[in-house]
């Protein structure tokens, strides 16, 4: 199985923090969610992940050979397809046609779940969704009694359905669904001025593709800084205890009030950290209390109360409000 995922927009709304770091490499209880998104795909499929096609913009080297090193921890190859102008979601995905064959999983990288299910990879193909209250901002589906997608509805202005696509696709022969993104793209065929998927999702349905729907238990969004907050929280809960505080960290006189991820060379003294607090690696945290932020890599804070706070790297930060958004380098 190939996998597939769109990473180039600019992530305007979560600036400043993506003015010098890509969205998907911001850390979501301490990984980049792009890592947290291909190893819990993986954790979902049955078959081996053997490809993954990364459709970028123009990444520094580092950035690079850090989605290397998350592709081939899974065992898969890593393949770069840069996407030099944004026309919507079918476009974004055909810059990796190269790759679109047999059974391809498509997943937008910030697109972070939970789910107790294993994919099938023999359906003819799989939308995953998950009901919400709102679904007029939405790429939404309805379904039959056999539980089978009848209509795909890009953001609908009445109500049609709750059941909103949330960004992960799976298609058994990624060739059709090649075959209908050209189409699209050289018959300049566009919704709202841009290329959309679910115009190929339709085109294939209409085509007897079968699609049935895969339901998240939980879906976490990381469009801005509150609601990255949340899902930094969010997947810290799942984690259960896991994987959340680095041998070399070093806590002195202070209270940890779990769930807390602490990185590797941090060192907290006199504070109070939790609950739903991520701290990157090498942080010195002194006399500060904390809660429910998210902290990046090598930032000092000294003398802070923070809530609903999001931090980036290389930030100095003593005794201001409780409630910021710094990028890198801030000085405060």
């Amino acid at each position: 199985m190939n996998l597939i995922i769109p990473m180039a927009g600019k992530g305007k709304r979560l600036r400043p923090h993506t003015l010098t770091v890509p969205k998907p490499l911001i850390p979501i209880a301490g990984k980049p969610m792009v890592q947290r998104l291909v190893e819990d795909l993986a954790k979902v499929s049955p078959e081996k992940i053997e490809k993954i096609g990364f459709v970028i913009r123009d990444f520094e080297k580092e950035i690079l050979n850090r989605l290397i090193e998350i592709a081939e921890a899974i065992g898969a190859e890593p393949k770069f397809y840069p996407q030099e102008i944004a026309e919507g979601t079918a476009q974004a995905v055909a810059c990796a046609n190269e790759i679109l064959e047999g059974k391809v999983t498509v997943a937008f990288s910030d697109t972070l779940f939970r789910a107790d299910f294993k994919l099938n990879s023999e359906d003819d193909g799989i939308i995953w969704t998950k009901r919400v209250e709102d679904p007029s901002t939405f790429g939404v589906v309805k379904t039959n009694h056999q539980g089978v997608i009848t209509d795909f509805i890009e953001k609908p202005k009445e109500f049609i359905s709750s059941q909103a696509i949330i960004g992960i696709y799976y298609f058994k022969k990624g060739e059709e669904l090649k075959g209908e993104l050209n189409h699209l793209i050289e018959n300049d065929i566009r919704g709202g001025g841009e290329f959309q998927l679910t115009m190929a999702l339709e085109n294939l349905k209409n085509k007897g593709t079968k699609f049935t729907t895969g339901n998240v238990d939980e879906w976490l969004d990381c469009g801005n800084k509150n609601i990255t907050v949340i899902s930094n929280s969010r997947y810290l809960g799942f984690l259960n205890g896991q994987e959340l505080k680095d041998s070399s960290a070093r806590i002195e006189d202070s209270e940890i009030i779990e769930p807390v991820f602490i990185g590797a060379h941090a060192v907290i003294k006199g504070s109070r950290i939790g609950p739903n607090v991520s701290i990157g690696e090498a942080c010195k945290v002194l006399n500060s209390t904390i809660s429910e932020s998210l902290i990046q890599n090598n930032t000092t804070l000294d003398n802070v109360d923070l809530l609903n706070s999001m931090i980036g790297n290389y930030v100095k930060l003593k005794g201001r409000p409780k409630s910021v958004s710094l990028g890198d380098y801030s000085e405060w």
